[in-house]
């Protein structure tokens, strides 16, 4: 077996793997010896991402490059297929391995050929990560000096929270049928802070349900996607933070999307983003391999090579997350251990994007924000590059606490409908009944595609007869009445 490493973002030097390529070949001689691995540092195993004018595009064709040029024969002819091939990658690596399969085995109605056969992904940022904003700021650009590196701002684009490049790349993949084309995706990731990596001016370093980087339900490849379009139907509610407003029902078109089957993915014990000391990849040496429960979780990836035994694998990380996470939950009893991730996107029915929005999610029979449970939220982040783009992250466990598992939204854009010639009606979508498995799972990320509807009023274009003297307009009000209204 090929086996190629692939590394994440900001890094300069392929120490970052540590003793992991070793440890994997030396586990693999005494654990599972068909194996055979050929361990491939690929030299793309030393992308660049720290360069601004970089982009995602590019690192994945010279990705290509490089595996061509590593893997194949001197002299192969141009267009020759790649022999088979398994990738291990690390945080940004995962989304960069993600990228070429749908740029290069894409065929439009799903995936091609693939002598990709093995995807393991440590921490990978399939969602994105909070730090990427800050390293765009200052401090990311005070540590690029001191690193003699440019920060990678069009990689730090795609990694920010609520992409659009994540948006299309997670939505693809919700096309794919992997295994129909031998292809078996993994993510495994830790749930561990490394004190060493505190910082107390940045509190995403410590941020609870993650590894100090890239949250566990930012990794997930399992995710739900949910489209939400504005009706004609009514919702009341009388609370009093809304002034008795009634708002448009959103209801869901098609249906939520997932993963069909789910994808295997677990939570390793005692493993954060990055180091020496905990770092899932980066602490592994050839003298500590057999106590590292990474090891062996991704050799038994490694060995999976039927339908079957990929379901097998599922079930069996799925049983480590659970033990993993009710074990932080024993040792930190203060901290929430599964937490979900929403990310939203304020568009109207004319395909533009709405900026200038308010947003709040609702709880309670009642559907209003005052029901929601105490310490729920986590964090609020929007994206800097599409403000129509919102995310929140929420503690699952404290909102498994709803009353009746009542779970809703509500947006207010602006400008509202009936203010001047164009605007928005307030708008809320409601589980009624359905509960928060419909929107809100744990260690996932959702991506909540609302749809408004852009009311124009009817004195925004009139005809009339032809009159002697012109016709001044230019203090023209509106009408009341929408373009739409028969």
């Amino acid at each position: 077996m090929i086996l190629v490493f692939v590394h994440g973002w900001s890094v300069t030097s392929t120490a970052s793997y540590g003793g992991l390529p070793a440890a994997l070949a030396a586990q693999a001689a005494l654990t599972a010896p068909g194996l055979n691995l050929t361990v491939v540092r690929i030299h793309l195993g030393s992308y660049v991402s720290f360069q601004d004018a970089i982009t995602m595009a590019d690192v994945v064709r010279a990705f290509d490059r490089a595996l061509r040029d590593a893997l194949l024969p001197p002299g192969a002819p141009a267009g020759a297929p790649l022999p088979d091939f398994s990738c291990v990658t690390h945080s940004t690596g995962g989304p960069v391995v993600r990228e070429w399969v749908t740029r290069m085995l894409d065929t439009g109605a799903g995936l091609g050929p693939s002598p990709l056969r093995h995807l393991v992904m440590l921490a990978p940022a399939n969602h994105g990560s909070p730090l990427a904003t800050l390293g765009k700021e200052r401090v990311g650009r005070i540590k690029a000096f001191f690193n003699g590196v440019e920060p990678g701002e069009r990689i730090l684009d795609w990694l920010a929270l609520g992409s659009a490049d994540q948006w299309r790349l997670n939505g693809r993949w919700l096309d794919y049928d992997p295994m129909a084309v031998g292809l078996y995706p993994f993510v495994l990731t830790g749930q561990t802070i490394d004190a060493h990596f505190y910082d107390f001016l940045n509190s995403y370093l410590a941020e609870e349900g993650s590894d100090g980087v890239v949250r566990v339900a930012g990794a997930n490849l399992n995710c739900l996607f949910l489209r939400l379009v504005e009706t004609a139907a009514l919702v009341v509610n009388p609370h009093p933070h809304f002034d008795g407003q009634p708002a448009a029902a959103l209801s869901p078109d098609g249906g939520p999307r997932m993963p069909r089957p789910p994808l295997a993915f677990g939570v390793i014990p005692d493993a954060s983003h990055s180091g020496d000391s905990l770092g899932i990849m980066g602490s592994v040496t050839l003298g500590n391999a057999a106590a590292k429960p990474v090891v062996a979780e991704i050799l038994r990836c490694l060995q999976v090579d039927s339908p079957a035994a990929y379901g097998a694998r599922v079930a069996a990380l799925a049983a480590l997350t659970d033990a993993t996470q009710q074990a932080v939950a024993q040792a930190r009893p203060d901290e929430g251990q599964r937490h979900s991730q929403l990310v939203f996107r304020i568009r109207d029915d004319q395909g533009d994007a709405v900026d200038d929005f308010d947003l709040y999610l609702l709880g309670g029979p009642d559907y209003t924000p005052d029901d929601l449970p105490k310490g729920f939220f986590v964090d609020r982040q929007r994206n800097g590059v599409s403000p129509n783009c919102l995310v929140y992250y929420l503690d699952y466990d404290v909102m498994a606490r709803l009353p009746g598992a009542h779970f809703g939204l509500r947006v207010q854009a602006r400008p509202a409908a009936g203010d001047g010639f164009v605007g928005y009606a307030p708008v809320e979508f409601r589980t009624d009944g359905a509960g928060l498995a419909l929107a809100l799972r744990p260690n996932e990320t959702t991506y909540v595609d609302v749809v408004l509807r852009r009311h124009v009023d009817r004195a925004v274009f009139r005809l009339g007869a032809v009159t002697p003297a012109p016709l001044d307009f230019k203090d023209r009000k509106p009408s009341g009445t929408d373009i739409d209204t028969p």
